[in-house]
């Protein structure tokens, strides 16, 4: 194992805290080289502090040398007053601040006092008691990353889920028991949630979870049967009979992404479940998806969850692979016949659209007059008699 440095510091929002007064902490989700990740929390202050001594540790790359030399970001001091909206407003320039950090040469990027300051603290994994009047309130980051003071509506409500059995977790993610209860702070597509329950985080399988109020996922979204194209970047081989093997490399269709992280492809005719952490869209960035899967790999499916215990009466509702078979081939010969005809040739075109004239019918031609040495060889005798009597 080389040394311990951090490969990339994502900013996930902020929370709202009560005690022991008001104040705003920001949430880092920070991915360690060992694929570990761990969520910190950081007062503005505090990283405002981290800021200045890093300036002081190297001042030619602080640029208080030469401006011009200065690579290390700038961060605005912390204001006197700290809303809400202040609050809200920093997280843009706290994602730039972190990316451009992680970008700097190794000596900053992996310097101690860098390292020291995004490890996992004791406060870091105290999380509210049930006896606090008043918990804290959760805001995360836009997807797209953008902030506009205009969308702030108030704190997110983080969902809450069950588990339907026990789980074991590994080193980043969560060991949960039998009706479990957390909080889901991000639901990646892979099919591993990012998930809190009193004093623990970690990621745990969607499969393992369901919702409180119905055993449907309300947010799976509906099958798209005209296919995103993927590629795959590993080969997985089919353990039960509704799933689909592939090798690396091969190109498919997705039609249906699911929330638990196995999502319905089409190869040609044959549809089937394939992780969706195997997948990838052509031209992206191929190592960091694989080092998800070496950190996690692909989370387990529901039907192979063994004790599993639901609250809830009926059962969840999946479409089966024939229903999806019967849409896809459905779908694929409606298209194959809207597709336009060839384009024809111009001066087919320019024909076609030149109107149509009328031809005159053909008339028979017209012999010739015949000499009347011939008309007299060729007459009757009768005729021969009446010219005779006229000359």
């Amino acid at each position: 194992m080389g040394d311990h440095f951090i490969r990339h510091i994502a900013l996930l929002g902020f929370e709202k805290r009560f005690v022991p007064s008001q104040h705003y902490v920001y949430m880092f989700l920070v991915k360690w080289q060992d694929l570990s990740e761990k969520v910190v929390y950081r007062r503005f202050t505090e990283i405002y502090e981290f800021h200045k001594i890093l300036k002081e540790m190297f001042p030619i790359e602080a640029g208080d040398i030469n401006p011009e030399n200065r690579i290390i970001p700038h961060l605005p001091a912390p204001r006197w007053y700290d809303g809400q909206r202040v609050a809200e407003s920093r997280q843009g320039t706290l994602t730039e601040y972190c990316s451009t950090l992680m970008s700097l040469p190794v000596k900053i990027s992996r310097c101690p006092h860098l390292l020291n300051f995004f490890k996992v603290r004791p406060d870091d994994l105290k999380l509210p008691t049930d006896s606090q009047v008043k918990k804290p309130e959760t805001y995360l980051m836009p997807k797209d990353g953008k902030n506009n003071a205009a969308d702030i509506t108030g704190p997110i409500i983080l969902q809450t889920y069950r588990a339907i059995a026990d789980y074991k977790g590994s080193s980043s993610q969560m060991a949960l028991a039998t009706g479990d209860v957390v909080d889901v702070v991000e639901k990646n597509e892979s099919g591993w949630w990012f998930c809190q329950m009193k004093t623990k985080r970690g990621w745990v399988p969607a499969s393992y979870l369901e919702p409180l109020d119905s055993p449907d996922e309300a947010e799976d979204p509906e099958p798209n049967y005209a296919g995103e194209p993927y590629i795959t970047i590993k080969a997985y081989t089919a353990v039960l009979e509704d799933e689909i093997s592939l090798e690396e490399g091969e190109a498919i269709e997705v039609i249906h992404k699911l929330l638990d992280g196995w999502w319905v492809i089409r190869k040609e005719d044959v549809t089937g479940y394939f992780p969706s952490m195997y997948l990838q869209k052509a031209g992206q960035d191929v190592a960091q998806a694989k080092s998800q899967i070496k950190s996690r790999g692909a989370p387990p499916r529901r039907s192979s969850i063994r004790n599993a215990h639901s609250i809830h009466q009926r059962s969840r509702k999946r479409l089966s692979q024939d229903t999806y078979r019967r849409n896809s081939v459905r779908f694929m010969q409606q298209r194959r016949h809207q597709r336009p005809e060839p384009q024809r040739s111009r001066s087919a075109l320019r024909e076609q659209q030149q109107p149509k004239t009328e031809r005159p019918k053909p008339q028979p031609a017209v012999p010739p007059r015949p000499s009347a040495d011939l008309i007299l060889h060729r007459c009757s005798e009768s005729t021969k008699r009446k010219l005779a009597s006229a000359v």
